[in-house]
């Protein structure tokens, strides 16, 4: 049977409801899996209209008994809005909060469901939300990311992203500058550098060549410019090095993105140190996946862009590789991660 995609509209303000549309316009998905959107099927049909695109789906509303049986159709929206999804504004809000968290929280319980429950997907691709809408709506979490590995108890994940041209994968996440030498350990490296080996071999590279950056300019310069190198980085290193993994570093950040195609995964310490060379080599193209957890969960590499929304200009492009991604990996065996 070809597997289920889950797929979250996230923030409705944004360009979620827009992209989700046109990635689906490409008819060759269909072959692969059939999809579930969790949002509102107001905003979806208005962005279809919008576009002019020529698009199907099955609405069920989400509170219903007909939710809870299996539908065969291609594309399926679970229905779950508001009355006054009409008044939202393509800014961050706190309705658009509350709605693309419970509509992530929902693809979240339905995705660790037994294969044979009928509300049952096998991947969840979200849509981007806005942590400021988040935060409006009282919700603490920094992103998807620490929300799913919370819900699914993996305490090793990390973010990867995953390009033609570059691999990345972060150390830590969503931390603020200045907090990073607080929460950067030997372990916090160690899992870095182990996830993104299984990431590379679910991906199909059995040995993959791992790169590592220093924190430090000039990756501490010999201690002179920090330690963190020799003191945590290092011995990381030396540990996924005695495990039989191809692994060298850690080398300067601003050296080691020159060449890309030395190696197979670039695992950097922190969140714009990986994804400013990410965003030049392939913005639009890429995709966030989360590794760590028991079931599959791709994004695109981009945010809610409210200043273009409802405009018919939104780039479907890095949505679409993440559902081509979910597909894919959800023909493969999982690799168990050390939860």
């Amino acid at each position: 049977m070809k597997p289920t995609i889950g797929i979250t509209m996230g923030d409705p303000g944004g360009i979620g409801p827009e992209i989700i549309a046109k990635s689906l316009q490409n008819t060759a998905l269909f072959d692969k899996a059939r999809f579930v959107i969790y949002g509102a099927n107001e905003s979806l049909t208005r962005e279809a209209d919008t576009c002019n695109l020529q698009i199907r789906w099955d609405r069920v509303d989400a509170n219903s008994t007909r939710a809870s049986k299996r539908i065969s159709s291609s594309i399926v929206v679970l229905d779950d809005t508001d009355d006054e999804l009409h008044t939202l504004k393509n800014t961050p809000s706190k309705l658009g909060g509350h709605l693309s968290k419970s509509w992530v929280e929902s693809a979240i319980k339905d995705s660790l469901r037994p294969q044979n429950d009928p509300r049952a997907i096998d991947a969840v691709v979200t849509a981007p939300i806005c942590k400021q809408s988040w935060a409006l709506a009282g919700y603490k979490w920094l992103g998807h990311t620490e929300l799913f590995a919370s819900r699914m108890k993996a305490r090793r994940h990390a973010m990867m992203f995953v390009s033609d041209k570059l691999r990345v994968v972060l150390a830590t996440c969503h931390i603020p500058l200045m907090e990073i030498r607080n929460v950067l350990t030997i372990g916090k490296v160690h899992d870095a550098i182990d996830l993104a080996v299984e990431g590379c071999k679910q991906l199909g590279i059995e040995n993959p060549r791992i790169g590592v950056t220093g924190l430090n300019p000039h990756a501490g310069e010999g201690d002179i410019l920090g330690d963190e190198e020799s003191r945590l980085i290092k011995p990381a290193i030396q540990l996924t090095q005695n495990n039989g993994h191809n692994v060298e570093g850690p080398f300067p950040a601003d050296t080691i993105f020159s060449h890309p195609e030395s190696f197979d995964v670039i695992v950097a310490m922190y969140h714009d140190q990986g994804l400013l060379p990410i965003k030049l080599l392939s913005f639009g193209d890429a995709v966030n996946w989360t590794l760590g957890l028991p079931i599959i969960r791709t994004s695109p590499d981009h945010g809610t862009a409210f200043d273009i929304a409802n405009t018919n200009s939104a780039n479907p492009n890095s949505l679409l590789h993440a559902i081509e991604l979910a597909c894919s990996l959800t023909t493969k065996p999982l690799l168990k991660s050390k939860l």
